[in-house]
């Protein structure tokens, strides 16, 4: 791995960060708080929040096997995503590499930030190569993408071939396991000690049925998420989201039930789906949701909005033609779709 210091942008390496008032009294009891400008009444809103979450992290280090030291948190995975950007990759000079078909933000955040996005295509099985990969980086290529499972192909990609490229890659890997609650391969958060140059995405949108709170994570080194606290809002994750969290994950069994009811249904469903005689194709998935490919997916598309269903038109995605994304609902709403797709 090239070093922190050389991966990093100059100006951030070098950046002062902000220093809030509450970040300036950690660790120390306090009774009085005249420092930062706030109404003293309408309490706990009137109070800005803990800065770096220690809380939260806390209950999430146990949770997740990661100490606290080890992980950022942000509003959605939409920040995690966008800050190795704005930490390491300067505008109009550096370049990223990312599998294709895969999560649209990793392209959005790079567009915003004026990096060149390199895509590379997956195979037919949607799987990769390590070797491919690493081809379409060069000396000015700062972070690779990878989404395991996959979004929107839902299959995880395979372990040997990331190993190969975060151990071969000079720069930072980035991989976003988003959906790995719905999976039995191992997470790679369990290794994070092992690999200084790997930042791993998690969320608390999925599995745990908390999207409208918008909490994303990423656990990485001591120094990478340093840099991510030197960069990030001082007050990016709000009293009520961290709350919201902590009572979420007082319950991961709750977590782990629904979890399994969900594969249950994703299994009716597929197998629903491969009787249809509009399905030509169900691919493997390893997430709460599948790839399913269509006769005329936007056709069929148009026709369940019409009636009231939502599903993701996937077909002008690359390798996705004439598919649909389908998430896993509640038994009733999964009936009701396959109910309208028999009548098709």
């Amino acid at each position: 791995m090239i070093s922190l210091e050389r991966l990093c942008r100059k100006n951030i390496w070098d950046l002062a960060p902000y220093s809030s008032a509450r970040n300036e009294y950690a660790g120390r009891e306090a009774r009085v708080f005249l420092d930062a400008n706030e109404n003293p009444y309408n309490q706990p809103f009137n109070r800005y929040p803990d800065p770096l979450q220690l809380e939260l992290k806390a209950a999430l280090a146990k949770v997740k096997g990661v100490p606290a030291e080890n992980i950022f948190l942000g509003n959605g995975s939409d920040e995690a995503i966008d800050l190795p950007y704005r930490c390491f990759c300067n505008p109009g000079k550096d370049n990223v590499v990312a599998i294709e078909p895969t999560y649209g933000m990793y392209k959005v955040c790079a567009d915003i930030n004026d990096v060149e996005y390199r895509p590379v295509l997956l195979d037919d099985h949607y799987q990769f190569t390590a070797d491919r990969l690493l081809a379409a980086t060069d000396a000015h290529t700062k972070l690779i993408w990878l989404c395991t499972p996959n979004n929107p192909t839902g299959n995880c990609l395979k372990h040997e071939e990331v190993v190969k490229v975060i151990e071969q890659f000079e720069g930072l890997v980035i991989v976003d396991e988003a959906y790995s609650d719905f999976s039995s391969q191992p997470t790679f958060r369990s290794v994070l000690s092992k690999y200084p140059n790997l930042i791993v995405l998690n969320t608390m949108s999925k599995a745990w049925g908390c999207a409208a709170i918008r909490l994303g994570m990423a656990f990485a080194s001591q120094e990478i998420i340093g840099l991510f606290n030197k960069v990030k809002y001082p007050y990016n994750v709000n009293l009520l989201t961290q709350q919201q969290a902590i009572e979420a994950l007082k319950d991961p069994y709750e977590v782990d039930n629904w979890v399994k009811i969900l594969l249950q249904e994703r299994t009716r469903m597929v197998d629903a789906f491969e009787m249809l005689p509009i399905c030509t194709k169900v691919y493997p998935t390893d997430a709460n949701f599948f790839l399913a490919k269509m006769t005329d997916a936007p056709k069929i598309y148009n026709y369940l909005v019409d009636q009231g269903i939502i599903v993701r038109n996937r077909h002008r995605v690359q390798l996705c033609n004439n598919c649909l994304r389908i998430t896993i609902g509640t038994k009733t709403e999964n009936s009701e779709l396959i109910a309208a797709l028999r009548k098709f």
